[in-house]
């Protein structure tokens, strides 16, 4: 019997992937990503501030942060919030700081000028690949916000200078396969999460045998699927950011510039 994926799809083939801007009018940029069934509201904001700490190092330019939730009722079997419980989850707060620094790594803080975005990805429905889609929108989200400063002169040079995005890979059944939807995450041997700017330069890889081992050919095969997936989802991203609210003038020329090399 030959192998197939509980989805029917290919060892190599995302899930589909779809972007929905404006989905949260008071931010700044905001979008409604989804990988298949797993959907994930970004939303990018902008505070006119910077944190305490850069004042007392007297660190120069802004700062970029990321929050993540999982709403309660994302999951089959509701999800109890954190103020809840008293504490914010561990998973939670390990996958906010990962969604930070993806997004620092392609964002000039130097060129935000003094001020804070803030980038919250709320997890609506959770089908798998809640991290990697997080970070996929969290990029969209921050450079539809980016572009509107430009747009609103508050901004004199564009600091995304290349996207980012994330994408799952695992052994499911033996065999490397590419964004694992649930019941691949679940029965899956090894979960790998690999994180690519679009220089195709590996950001973070994050992976594990569950309860088994991986070989060094196996791993290959993996991070080869995710590049080639991350590279799909870059096209995705440009296409999603310009045909959001654009500027005119000199700073869409910039914005155009940044994303079409």
């Amino acid at each position: 019997m030959s192998f197939q994926r509980p989805s029917g799809r290919r060892a190599d083939q995302l899930r589909p992937v779809s972007f929905v801007p404006d989905v949260a009018p008071h931010a700044k940029g905001s979008v409604l990503v989804s990988f298949g069934n797993t959907k994930v509201i970004c939303a990018a904001t902008v505070e006119e501030d910077v944190p305490r700490w850069m004042k007392y190092q007297k660190v120069q330019g802004g700062w970029l942060t990321a929050e993540y939730s999982m709403l309660p009722y994302s999951t089959l079997d509701r999800k109890q919030r954190d103020i809840s419980r008293g504490k914010l989850d561990g998973r939670s707060s390990e996958i906010q700081r990962l969604i930070g620094r993806a997004l620092r790594a392609v964002v000039d803080l130097k060129k935000l000028g003094q001020r804070t975005i803030w980038v919250d990805c709320d997890v609506l429905q959770a089908d798998g690949g809640t991290r990697t889609a997080s970070i996929t929108g969290g990029c969209v989200a921050l450079a539809i916000a980016l572009n509107r400063l430009m747009g609103e002169g508050k901004l004199k040079d564009f600091p995304l200078h290349q996207l980012v995005g994330a994408i799952s890979t695992g052994i499911y059944e033996n065999e490397a396969v590419l964004d694992l939807d649930y019941p691949e995450d679940k029965a899956a041997s090894v979960d790998f999460n690999v994180v690519m700017t679009e220089k195709l330069e590996f950001v973070e890889v994050q992976g594990s045998g569950e309860e088994a081992v991986f070989t060094g050919a196996q791993m290959s095969s993996m991070l080869d699927l995710a590049q080639a997936g991350i590279g799909e989802l870059f096209t995705l991203q440009k296409a999603a950011i310009l045909e959001a609210d654009r500027p005119d003038g000199p700073a869409l020329a910039d914005l155009a510039a940044a994303f079409s090399r």
